[in-house]
């Protein structure tokens, strides 16, 4: 008999959530309004939930662990790590892995650590060509690490870059993608 796969829940996301350790007073904000309105909402993984949603993201290591691999998106016209909408998955870990491969093109990614890397909660501006709203994307982060250099633009970026992750904040101006730079940096 072949053992059933257990299902990621809702419940198994607070439990991650919980715990985090904070790096920051804004990160500590964040986890904890997460955390409210996990459980507070009954829909929190749907896209179309503009009340917000959750969204998870991939903070892309080399090989080396030196760089950190950003996206040019296209739609926002900024340099920010991979993710994606979680439409109706709770397990967001899983979220971040298949938004950073679909993304970057790469199919040789792995978690580098187990745990969730960071929480950021942002606003996204209205989309009036897609009909949406101004909404806030409450963004789980894993820490990823590659086992090659090589990438794929997909339609979603103008450009990818592998990025020192010391020199980081001379083309990011986006505090929270900082913040992962300096966990990250020895």
């Amino acid at each position: 008999m072949t053992p059933q796969k257990r299902i990621y829940t809702k419940d198994d996301l607070l439990a991650d959530m919980a715990a985090v350790e904070p790096f920051d007073e804004k990160e500590r904000a964040d986890i904890r309004a997460t955390i409210e309105f996990l459980r507070r909402d009954s829909n929190p993984f749907d896209r179309t939930n503009f009340a917000g949603h959750i969204t998870g993201s991939g903070f892309l290591l080399s090989p080396d662990r030196q760089s950190v691999l950003l996206t040019h998106h296209a739609a926002l016209d900024k340099w920010l790590q991979f993710g994606g909408h979680a439409d109706g998955e709770a397990d967001i870990r899983n979220v971040a892995l298949r938004e950073t491969e679909e993304e970057s093109g790469k199919t040789d990614i792995k978690l580098f650590t187990p745990g969730i890397f960071d929480v950021d909660v942002h606003e996204i501006p209205e989309n009036p060509n897609k009909g949406e709203p101004r909404h806030l994307h409450y963004d789980i982060r894993y820490l990823l690490l590659a086992r090659s250099l090589d990438f794929k633009v997909s339609h979603e970026s103008k450009a990818l870059q592998w990025v020192p992750l010391r020199e980081l904040s001379a083309i990011s101006f986006s505090g929270s993608l900082n913040r992962m730079a300096i966990k990250t940096t020895p």
